[in-house]
């Protein structure tokens, strides 16, 4: 069929709804004739009618993001066809060869394309063409245009964009998922100068509603489809790739705009930096914690939230394990990742927008912000899913702004707060929950009030000091989560008034604690806080002067009745990054005698210097004592104490037995003539000479 004849034919096709398989033929032969058409006014005229044809357009409202997208398709494809066949014209020839393809050259052929896009088609379609277009010639680094023609076209892309989102009445509102359809491929492609001038105002709404509604995530409606196909089987949860919820997953995971997440956060990340108007940035934050509230409930409700991350492979099946349950997870990182993407952009022009850095406003971003991050952390605390450095920020930044304002702190723990229930939540979200509410806390208490800091911080941490519960990775954060968040409250000097009831309380706590529930790095840290809470220059040295000693006299007591053996591998993250040397309960509480040295009174220093060197000698092991005792000297030599107490213990080393309790206990040093140095020629008497 001759190409005229090809051409009119589908111009006839264009005109009415067909079936999906003739509708494919339309798509694959408007690309042909894209790619091979001379005459610059039918290449045109395809161009117009495609944008209008009712076999694209008039195919039902679940059909509109498809048609967008295989029309963005086209025009890439085509313009690469003609970006090629322009190539292989250049090539030498015999003059008879007929040219290969539509013989145009890329400008001329873009420039023909342009003009297809006219009044009968809405300015958002034509922004389909322009970002094809553009694609196809630019992307990849493929340099097709001149740098004319690039200009104008990124121009066009701009004034299409801004147009379509300026729309006005009797003009239909441009739908903001084809909008941003096109714009996410095209943006890339953009100069920095054509970005500023997109209208960014316009564009953010846009683009959240874009990422988060219908043509995006579908306002996180399909978590609560997957808790109806989910199945328990014996003790297990079954959840199919054959169901219908596993199937919407899948085609939510292929929509255009949730493929495209990434790029999609990127662009509205921008346009939350560049807007003008700092109530869109607010509307979005809003938007956003709405989400994923939407999000939070969903996945509440579902079963599958009822599993630890720890007891999965017990309590799934194999065919869950393998499929499903990664390909949930995978999706719901996506999100994360994007939403906090935004996030970002927003916290970081808060401390720079006069408008967002007020008294009045940047409280509200601090703590929506933060809301926002705790209905994902369920998402976030998995597998270490937040160490990354775009989340780190947005959280810190957030909690400093925060802890700007104490009113607003204390007003955010009490609406966050865990129920006053004294025992520990069996649910597992909101077991997270907590550990959310807990690491949030423990930044907190030095602006706080004395009885917010005790009813919000102290309170919700001894829940889980005080009751007993199996261990799980998951409890052990928990359970360092809440003594860290104890310790933040106590380590406020205006915090005496309850330091002097709790520190007694929670020593007798931490001890019992140990080894069962917290690792022996973890114990030694916790001491050593309180013990340095306990010396000056804190209030509660001089009111309770002797109250530091008992808690010492404490752990040596314990160290001589200590098990000795071994102790397993510490599972804490923060072990586990570093080299762990061999230690045991004993060990250990010796180690922790040694590190409170440096903070103790200077009236009982030297004594304990003493009662910890002599502490060494009952460690069993000998490589735990060898570990203890080079860390003895570690605290002698590497600047941890003041000079005063410096002073003490050089006298104390070389005149006053420190040497000959550290490296040789109570037994001594070795009689004369034990060691011999290397070489040395011995006298009759079989002493070594002396150089």
């Amino acid at each position: 069929m001759s190409i005229d004849r090809l051409l009119t034919t589908l111009l006839q096709l264009y005109q009415d709804v067909h079936d999906d398989a003739r509708t494919e033929y339309i798509y694959s032969t408007t690309t042909t004739l894209l790619a091979t058409l001379s005459n610059p006014l039918n290449l045109s005229l395809l161009t117009s009618q495609l944008l209008v044809a009712p076999a694209i357009w008039g195919r039902g409202p679940g059909n509109g993001m498809r048609a967008c997208y295989r029309v963005i398709s086209i025009f890439n494809t085509a313009a690469i066809h003609v970006r090629r066949n322009e190539l292989e014209n250049a090539k030498p020839k015999l003059p008879s060869t007929p040219p290969v393809g539509s013989g145009m050259r890329s400008d001329a052929w873009a420039a023909t394309v342009v003009k297809g896009a006219d009044d009968l088609s809405n300015r958002w379609q034509h922004l389909l063409v322009l970002a094809g277009l553009l694609m196809g010639f630019e992307g990849g680094d493929r340099r097709s245009l001149s740098r004319s023609m690039r200009n104008k076209l990124e121009q066009a892309v701009v004034m299409a964009t801004n147009l379509a989102l300026q729309a006005r009445d009797p003009e239909p509102r441009a739908p903001a998922g084809p909008l941003l359809l096109a714009l996410n491929f095209a943006f890339p492609l953009l100069s920095e100068s054509h970005r500023r001038a997109l209208d960014c105002d316009a564009l953010v709404p846009a683009a959240t509603q874009a990422m988060l509604a219908a043509d995006g995530l579908q306002d996180a409606l399909f978590l609560g489809a997957i808790d109806l196909d989910v199945r328990q089987t014996g003790q297990q949860f079954v959840w199919s790739t054959t169901s219908p919820s596993f199937l919407l997953l899948r085609q939510l995971e292929q929509k255009p705009l949730v493929s495209g997440l990434g790029p999609l956060s990127k662009l509205l990340a921008y346009a939350i930096e560049h807007a003008r108007d700092s109530e869109v940035v607010l509307r979005a934050q809003n938007d956003l914690m709405l989400f994923t509230e939407k999000l939070h409930q969903q996945w509440q409700t579902n079963k599958l939230s009822e599993i630890e991350p720890s007891e999965e492979a017990v309590f799934l099946t194999t065919e869950t394990m393998r499929s499903t349950w990664p390909a949930l997870w995978q999706l719901l990182k996506k999100i994360m990742y994007g939403v906090v993407a935004v996030l970002h952009a927003a916290v970081a022009r808060s401390l720079l927008d006069p408008r967002l850095r007020n008294d009045a406003a940047a409280p509200m971003v601090a703590t929506k912000t933060l809301s926002v991050l705790r209905n994902l952390y369920f998402i976030s605390s998995r597998n270490g899913s937040d160490a990354f450095q775009v989340y780190t920020f947005t959280y810190l930044a957030s909690i400093d702004s925060l802890a700007r304002y104490p009113d607003a702190a204390v007003s955010f723990l009490q609406h966050i707060k865990p129920a006053d229930s004294g025992s520990i939540p069996p649910h597992p979200l909101l077991r997270t929950l907590d550990l959310f509410y807990l690491n949030l806390a423990e930044h907190l208490p030095l602006n706080l009030p004395v009885k917010a800091c005790d009813a919000l911080i102290v309170q919700p941490a001894v829940t889980y000091l005080t009751n007993a519960a199996p261990l799980s990775p998951r409890m052990v954060e928990l359970y360092e989560a809440a003594h860290s968040a104890v310790l933040s409250a106590l380590s406020c000097p205006h915090s005496a008034p309850i330091a002097v009831e709790l520190v007694p309380f929670y020593a007798e706590t931490l001890s019992s604690s140990f080894p069962s529930h917290i690792s022996p790095r973890q114990f030694r840290l916790a001491f050593k806080t309180m013990m340095q809470i306990l010396s000056p220059p804190f209030p509660i040295s001089e009111s309770h002067p002797q109250l530091a000693e008992a808690l010492l006299e404490m752990i040596r007591f314990r160290s001589t009745i200590a098990s000795g053996l071994p102790l397993p591998p510490a599972q804490d993250a923060q072990s586990q990054s570093v080299t762990q040397e061999p230690t045991s309960e004993q060990s250990t509480l010796v180690l922790t005698l040694i590190d409170s040295l440096p903070f103790l009174h200077l009236t009982i220093f030297e004594d304990w210097m003493t009662l910890a060197a002599l502490a060494l000698e009952e460690i069993e092991d000998s490589a735990m004592r060898d570990v203890a005792k080079r860390r003895f000297w570690q605290i002698l030599v590497s600047g941890e104490m003041d000079v005063e107490r410096a002073a003490i213990g050089v006298a104390w080393w070389g005149t006053k037995g420190g040497r000959e309790a550290v490296l040789y206990g109570a037994r001594g040093p070795p009689p004369p003539g034990t060691f011999m140095m290397s070489g040395a020629i011995a006298n009759d008497r079989g002493e070594s000479s002396r150089l």
